[in-house]
Formats: C-alpha cells, sequence, structure tokens
C-alpha cells in the first residue's frame, strides 16, 4: 500500500474518531500528519496480509484444496 494512500486512510479515520468524540483533535491531527504512524500502520497491515495469506495456504493443504 502506497504511504500517500495510507495517509489519506489515516486522516478518515482519525477524523471519524474525532467526530465521534474518542479522541482529542490534537491528537487526531498528530495521527494523521505523522509518518512514523503511518510507516507503523504500513508495516501492520504488510504483517496481516502475510499472515492471512499463511494461515490460507495451511487451510489450502490441510482441506485438500492446493490439488
Amino acid at each position: 500500500m502506497s504511504l500517500v494512500i495510507l495517509r489519506i486512510l489515516l486522516r478518515y479515520i482519525a477524523a471519524a474518531l474525532v467526530t465521534r468524540g474518542l479522541i482529542a483533535p490534537d491528537l487526531g491531527d498528530m495521527i494523521s500528519n505523522d509518518p512514523d504512524i503511518a510507516m507503523a500502520v504500513q508495516v501492520a497491515a504488510g504483517g496481516i496480509v502475510a499472515a492471512a495469506a499463511e494461515g490460507w495456504y495451511f487451510l489450502a493443504h490441510r482441506f485438500g484444496w492446493a490439488r
């Protein structure tokens, strides 16, 4: 996922959280503009995708879908 797209996604998520009153506006601004948070979310998303792929591979071999 491109870092630019990830920053846009973080802005929308932060705006939704601020609108619902779950986080302060200053914290929402920090979340949407901090490149370290964007990079951490990108790494986490990559880990989730990798875990899902490995899980699917495991299930495919266990249930015989890989043939």
